[in-house]
């Protein structure tokens, strides 16, 4: 990796329009929450591909990156281990309205720390789990049914819709 950078000054790169600019960066991730848990991403940073190019009056951005993701799994709490593959696209076009202006793209200098962030939320799956057949936890209680044997099983408990027929009584 050349850098490691929260922020870089994309207007120190003196681009012309049309041109544009491919730098391998290390960009640091900060931990979140995701449905009430912490993920992380190992190390110090991740290996990311940003390519610039100027256009006619602003900047067209584009971040890659692939990363593991430490937390537990939403079903059984175990290690996830999940591989996540990250491919962001910003536009800044000045005077172009709202939606051409880029969140992370203020004076020339752009994010990468913040950008990497949400970008890595929006590539997330509904749900992140150990392996797609994960089985869970077992509602009654609350064993792995992953490692429970095929036997697990709990006595039911009766309906009770029924439970005023026990207290009547046949003499």
């Amino acid at each position: 990796m050349d850098q490691r950078t929260d922020t870089l000054d994309v207007g120190a790169l003196l681009l012309s329009s049309g041109e544009g600019r491919r730098l391998e960066l290390e960009v640091p991730v900060d931990s979140f929450e995701f449905a009430g848990q912490r993920y992380a991403v190992p190390g110090e940073g991740v290996a990311a591909i940003l390519d610039v190019s100027h256009t006619t009056t602003g900047y067209s951005l584009r971040l890659r990156f692939d990363t593991e993701l430490e937390g537990p799994c939403m079903r059984c709490l175990d290690p996830a281990g999940h591989a996540i593959g990250v491919d962001a696209r910003e536009i800044d076009q000045p005077g172009g309205g709202e939606e051409l202006r880029s969140p992370y793209l203020e004076e020339d200098e752009l994010d990468l720390k913040a950008w990497a962030r949400d970008a890595l939320a929006l590539a997330l799956p509904a749900q992140i789990v150990c392996r797609e057949d994960c089985l869970g936890l077992c509602a009654v209680c609350g064993e792995n049914l992953n490692q429970a044997g095929p036997d697990h099983a709990h006595e039911r408990e009766p309906d009770p819709r029924w439970a005023a027929l026990r207290e009547l009584k046949l003499d």
